[in-house]
């Protein structure tokens, strides 16, 4: 992922500049972006102080590890429960196509036509 050109201080500093009485495109000219990023940051930070970007920043980070976690944790349970345990068909030993749903891109842990599988 690009890192940010822009820390969330240097961010809130041109929203204040603005604030100021300076004109927008003076603003955006002076730091070499365009009057859309502008007004984007604008939408995000509007109204923030330093601190609560901070505690912005660290909310979505937190948020990016909980959900890693919980699609680990739906993984893991999707390995716990046999797809083809209904059935007389298996899949060889050591395939883990059907291991995680979620990241095999298969839907519901039932294979596809095209992965190999008899069909009957």
């Amino acid at each position: 992922m690009r890192r940010a050109r822009f820390t969330d201080e240097q961010i809130i500093g041109m929203l204040k500049e603005q604030e100021s009485g300076q004109r927008t495109a003076d603003v955006c000219r002076k730091h070499g972006i365009s009057e859309a990023t502008f007004y984007k940051y604008k939408a995000k930070y509007g109204g923030m102080e330093v601190s609560d970007a901070r505690k912005l920043k660290a909310l979505e980070d937190e948020n990016a590890k909980l959900k890693k976690l919980l699609a680990e944790a739906m993984c893991q349970s999707a390995r716990n429960v046999d797809p083809l345990s209904a059935s007389n068909i298996h899949p060889p030993v050591g395939d883990q196509r059907l291991a995680c749903p979620a990241r095999a891109g298969v839907a519901e842990g039932r294979p596809s036509a095209g992965d190999g599988y008899l069909r009957l």
